[in-house]
């Protein structure tokens, strides 16, 4: 079900919400990770196949952690920029340890 939210600061509580799940929130961060680095080497060699590396890594751990773990519909089939800029929020405060993993 569709929510409206007026920003992305309105937004990232209901975001965070959907993520209560620790499991669903370490397949985020192990498929963001996986986004990186597939970046990363797409950079360090410019060969495309990088690109669908890192898109089937970032959105699968990320699916992965919804339909396993979580049991509802991913932020991003509503909201996927206030979805994906939460998702890199997310990231990094589980990796500065403002948020646990």
């Amino acid at each position: 079900m569709s929510t409206s939210h007026a920003s992305f600061a309105e937004f990232y509580p209901y975001y965070l919400g959907q993520h209560d799940d620790r499991r669903c929130r370490r397949a985020h961060f192990v498929g963001t990770s996986i986004a990186i680095a597939a970046l990363v080497s797409f950079f360090g060699t410019l060969d495309a196949w990088w690109i669908a590396v890192a898109l089937v890594g970032g959105y699968g751990g990320a699916w992965v952690g919804h339909f396993f773990y979580e049991k509802n519909r991913p932020a991003t089939f509503d909201h996927p920029w206030y979805a994906f800029r939460a998702d890199w929020l997310m990231y990094w405060q589980m990796l500065t340890g403002k948020l646990s993993w």
